[in-house]
């Protein structure tokens, strides 16, 4: 009968085979599709295991698919104490997502959750830990507190990591557990488990990260293990230390020469100087001074720079950027280069963080600046986000990457794309203004594109060519001229607006052999078909020539007129009410601008032209304000506004523009603390034994450890000398030869009475014993023994 028996089970686990191999040759659609209520239950009710997963898979599918499964919590909770742990993990998930929902029935699963936390299998206690806390029921907060601590003291790492992931979520749940929390999280913090580490400062950077008291003793622990953790554990770590960095390490500074190449290239010397200077080195260069410490975390994290994730690669470039020096900056410059490589979405984002780091030190970029040539399939975020940096590293550029940026700025400004035609010619203006000595060429590129027919191309170009004239106005006289001959050819309403701002800008110049009159009467005969932005242009100009006209008359009157002696303010401004002749071509042009603007249909447009009449009333007050020194403009880089935001944040990436500064829930990080404030550095001393990390299954226990243990685990009689063995031990009093050993067990063997009544003085003396005494001692319990077995046989014959 038990082979029939058996032949059966191999039959039925055959048979379930056959079916799930067949099952998961179907697709997926097949086997996730939605079933009626009835059907669900009824697989959920079977007493076959193949057909409850079935029946948790679909109820899982449609829960994802936000559908109604409410109706099954009752069937799927029974499930919850099933010895398969594929069941219970469908069966956690499912409570997980609807626990807050059916409160009372979620509670009936809570006593079989918290005897699976007593299984032999770390993972279901690990799972029964994480199912537990994710259940919001404030209820149960004192019962998931409870779970926290088994779970702290459990032998299994898994665990431990599970009981650190759940303190969150448990502070959330009920702030008031916070003081029991915190004890669970500082034994966690010192768990010798990298892994444990790490999930242990991801609960601490969420429910305390102000209490940086407690890693003080771990902090060295951490630079360690940090290596080994999870990309999600490094993120964590790699945060808080650049927080504590910022609170226990003050910035320290010290004097100087230019010529000390060991200040910018032995960070050794940053903290072996002390601090002692010749007088001649005090108005030197300022170098910083960093912490042994800090020095041992920045180079510490510098592996991960070779990481797989970008997250993790971001995460140590903004510790370089925050705490670091620009040396450690210049070894993040590569790895974060190499992030262009990855997916779209990957390379937006590096690019944000690139460019921000490129604002500060972009001089290391230029050996990379192949990597930011625009490419066809850039998307439109990315390709701004490149031009930015060749701006940015422009004029830090070898003649030949200048050439290089040029020629691919100018080929650009000559596309179909209107958006990047516009950011290429800007480009071109910023590196005009970055690098002084390549405006003219930047001019020259210009103004060979202003008799373009893409209207946003010639706008754009005479744009950033009154930006550079601006620069230097006395250089650029020439240029005006030429732009004006081009006035005809230029169709766009904003180039010839520009255009005609420029000539009335320069329309001081030369008294009356300027070409502003002139030109002014040439737009004043198509007046009425200039676009409302260029007719604007238009009626400025014309007050500046007559308002230059007044004063030139005026100043023909004051010279012909004695001038009182002490007046030396003989300023070419008329006085108030001063009227010149009316038969003066540049007096008929600005009647005849009158006019025009007068039947004009536009309101704005007629009321600055009656704003520029009252002004020119009174001719002093016209020459402040129309007449006045235009500030050059700066073009600075989009970017800017974006400045002083965190590396890999999200303000970032999607902050920008005046009216934005930051995301909600952003932190900007500490200030320095100053010097003297500081920690004490003792605090991070740790033991050199027990605080040593050593990865999992590298350590190995010498043989004098083990038989030292075992001599201790033995034991005395009246159970009061295993105590003193281990205080011995653990005062370093308890390292014994294999010798000794094996004498001490064969005395206790003899004779335990004299063992029980000696004392630590008499063992301290037997260790410092010669080796001749000892042979001795030996050769005489050995003849003690022989004695005795003598003794013993000889009574045995005197009795047989």
């Amino acid at each position: 009968m038990e082979s029939i028996s058996r032949i059966s089970d191999l039959l039925e686990s055959a048979r379930e085979l056959t079916l799930d191999a067949a099952q998961a040759a179907r697709s997926t659609r097949v086997t996730t599709r939605s079933l009626p209520t009835a059907q669900l239950k009824k697989l959920l009710d079977s007493r076959n295991d193949r057909e409850i997963l079935d029946g948790l898979r679909r109820v899982i599918a449609m829960m994802y698919r936000q559908q109604r499964t409410l109706p099954c919590f009752s069937s799927i909770v029974k499930n919850v104490a099933s010895p398969n742990i594929e069941i219970k993990k469908l069966v956690y998930i499912y409570l997980v997502h609807h626990a807050e929902q059916e409160p009372d029935l979620a509670l009936l699963s809570i006593n079989t959750i918290q005897k699976s936390l007593s299984d032999t299998n770390p993972q279901v206690r690990a799972l029964a830990l994480r199912t537990m806390s994710g259940i919001r029921v404030p209820v149960i907060s004192q019962i998931v507190s409870l779970a926290i601590k088994k779970g702290v003291g459990d032998m299994s790492p898994h665990v431990r990591k599970a009981a650190a992931l759940s303190i969150p979520k448990c502070y959330r749940l009920e702030p008031s557990t916070f003081p029991q929390l915190m004890d669970y999280l500082t034994t966690l913090l010192g768990d010798k488990q990298y892994f444990v580490a790490g999930a242990a400062v991801s609960a601490f950077m969420e429910i305390c990260p102000e209490r940086i008291d407690l890693i003080h003793a771990h902090y060295r622990g951490f630079i360690k293990k940090i290596v080994d953790m999870d990309e999600w554990s490094q993120l964590a770590v790699l945060r808080m230390m650049t927080i504590y960095a910022r609170k226990c390490f003050p910035r320290r500074t010290r004097s100087a020469q230019a010529n000390d190449k060991a200040a910018g290239e032995d960070l050794q010397d940053f903290y072996g100087d002390d601090g002692t200077r010749s007088k001649n080195e005090i108005g030197g260069e300022q170098v910083l001074v960093l912490d042994p410490d800090l020095v041992l975390l920045l180079n510490g994290i510098k592996p991960l720079l070779q990481s797989r994730n970008s997250g993790v690669v971001i995460a140590v470039a903004r510790c370089y950027a925050e705490i670091g020096t620009p040396e450690f900056t210049k070894a993040a410059v590569g790895p974060l280069t190499a992030l262009l490589r990855g997916a779209q979405d990957i390379e937006q984002v590096a690019l944000y963080n690139i460019v921000s780091v490129c604002l500060a030190h972009p001089a290391p970029f230029v050996q990379y600046a192949s990597h930011f040539l625009v490419r066809a399939t850039d998307t439109a975020p990315a390709w701004e986000l490149k031009l930015e940096v060749l701006t940015l590293i422009f004029p830090h550029s070898p003649p030949q990457t200048k050439s290089l940026i040029l020629n691919e700025l100018e080929h650009f400004s000559r596309g179909t794309n209107k958006a990047l035609v516009r950011e290429a010619v800007r480009a071109i203006g910023r590196c005009a203004q970055g690098d002084p000595a390549t405006a003219p060429r930047c001019m020259r590129l210009l103004l060979g594109q202003i008799t373009s027919l893409d209207g946003t191309l010639a706008a754009e170009s005479l744009t950033v060519i009154r930006h550079l004239i601006q620069l230097d106005p006395q250089a650029h006289m020439g240029t005006v001229v030429r732009l004006a001959k081009n006035l005809d050819s230029a169709t766009d309403p904003q180039a010839r607006a520009t255009i005609v701002w420029l000539v009335g800008e320069f329309s001081g110049l030369n008294g009356e052999d300027n070409i502003a009159a002139d030109v002014l009467r040439i737009l004043l005969k198509d007046f009425s078909n200039e676009a409302e932005v260029a007719k604007r242009q238009i009626v400025l100009l014309a007050a500046k020539v007559y308002l230059h006209h007044i004063n030139r008359e005026a100043e023909k009157q004051t010279e012909s007129e004695p001038t009182p002696e002490g007046d030396d303010d003989a300023e070419a401004s008329a006085p108030p009410g001063f009227t010149p002749p009316s038969d003066h071509p540049i007096v008929r042009l600005w009647e005849y601008a009158l006019l025009l603007v007068r039947y004009d249909t536009s309101y704005d447009l007629r009321d600055r032209t009656r704003l520029y009449k009252a002004l020119l009333a009174v001719p002093q007050l016209a020459t402040l304000m129309l007449l006045a020194l235009k500030p050059a403009p700066q073009a600075p880089s989009p970017s800017e506004t974006r400045k002083g935001f965190l590396l890999g944040s999200s303000a970032l990436v999607l902050a920008g523009g005046p009216a934005v500064h930051a995301l909600r829930g952003y932190e900007p990080l500490p200030d320095w603390v100053r010097a003297g404030e500081e920690p004490d550095p003792k605090l991070r001393v740790q033991d050199s034994t027990a605080g040593q990390y050593v990865p999992e299954g590298l350590r190995t226990v010498p043989a004098a450890e083990m038989l030292g243990d075992a001599g201790a685990s033995r034991g005395k009689s009246n159970g009061l000398a295993g105590a003193a063995v281990g205080a011995g031990a653990a005062a370093g009093l308890g390292s014994m030869t294999l010798d000794e050993f094996l004498a001490d067990d064969d005395e206790g063997e003899g004779d335990e009475e004299d063992d029980e009544e000696e004392s630590e003085d008499e063992e301290e003396s037997e260790e410092e014993e010669d080796e001749e005494s000892e042979e001795v001692e030996d050769n005489e319990d050995s003849e003690r023994e022989d004695d005795n077995d003598k003794a013993e046989l000889e009574g045995f014959l005197d009795s047989s």
